[in-house]
């Protein structure tokens, strides 16, 4: 297929995952991208090629990446050819600044930036309730530590973390519960709603719990809900472009949740 986009997504298909939060960041604010391996034929190649322990610096003067995702901006590189940048936030630290995600000055760029870290602490931390030793072990190989591993982050991390963005969310008055830094959607939100929305996935009962309690109100009756307001969100997430979690980093164990 011919391809007229000037971004380029390099990440796994069929899944969300990583790549998922610079997806949502393009669907939030129109702008086209080709997801490469989910709609180029063979550009599965293109990942496997990124990720080759044997890779170095590009013709275009790139680093190699250690991992996906990926963003080739094309026109943007050292010698005019193709800029890669890997690292989830590196990503969507450059892209917040191209496409007005970034905060209006420096202050609010420095606190999204750590907003959005922090989201994707959270988001790491879930991934390791099933892979808590090892990433190259099954699952089913490290049950009995992702059972210990799953219960500190249900008990102890999910409430840590999203008392924090509440407690953000609520401060931040020009915000009005939609936004955690200043009057307008930031990456750091994308993130966010992002991370709780796989959550609600992989742990259906502890969250429904927690809403029911009424626990972090703010995230679950205003925010949640206002993200997909903006840009074509709404579109994408009710399309079949946007992947169902499988086996990624959200996943439903029952036995995981709470009991």
């Amino acid at each position: 297929m011919s391809n007229d986009k000037k971004y380029e997504l390099l990440y796994w298909p069929g899944i969300p995952g990583r790549g998922e939060f610079v997806r949502l960041t393009f669907e939030a604010t129109r702008t086209p991208y080709l997801d490469v391996s989910n709609q180029v034929e063979g550009g599965i190649h293109q990942i496997l090629a990124l990720k080759d322990e044997k890779a170095t610096w590009d013709a275009d003067g790139n680093p190699p990446a250690l991992a996906p995702p990926a963003l080739r901006v094309h026109g943007e590189g050292k010698k005019g050819g193709a800029l890669v940048i890997s690292q989830t936030p590196a990503i969507l630290a450059f892209l917040g600044e191209k496409l007005d995600l970034a905060g209006s000055d420096a202050a609010e760029r420095a606190w999204i930036q750590a907003l959005a870290l922090t989201a994707l602490d959270l988001n790491n931390e879930a991934h390791d309730t099933h892979h808590p030793v090892s990433t190259l072990a099954y699952y089913e190989d490290q049950k009995t530590e992702s059972l210990r591993k799953a219960t500190d982050f249900r008990e102890t991390r999910i409430p840590k973390f999203l008392g924090y963005f509440e407690r953000v969310l609520k401060g931040n008055k020009e915000g009005q519960g939609k936004y955690l830094v200043g009057d307008k959607l930031s990456y750091a939100d994308l993130a966010l709603w992002q991370v709780v929305h796989g959550l609600k996935f992989a742990f259906p009962k502890e969250m429904k719990a927690r809403e029911e309690a009424g626990e972090v109100p703010t995230i679950f009756k205003t925010f949640s809900p206002s993200v997909p307001e903006h840009g074509q969100l709404k579109e994408y997430l009710s399309s079949d472009r946007r992947k169902p979690y499988s086996k990624g980093i959200f996943r439903h164990y029952p036995e995981l949740d709470r009991q």
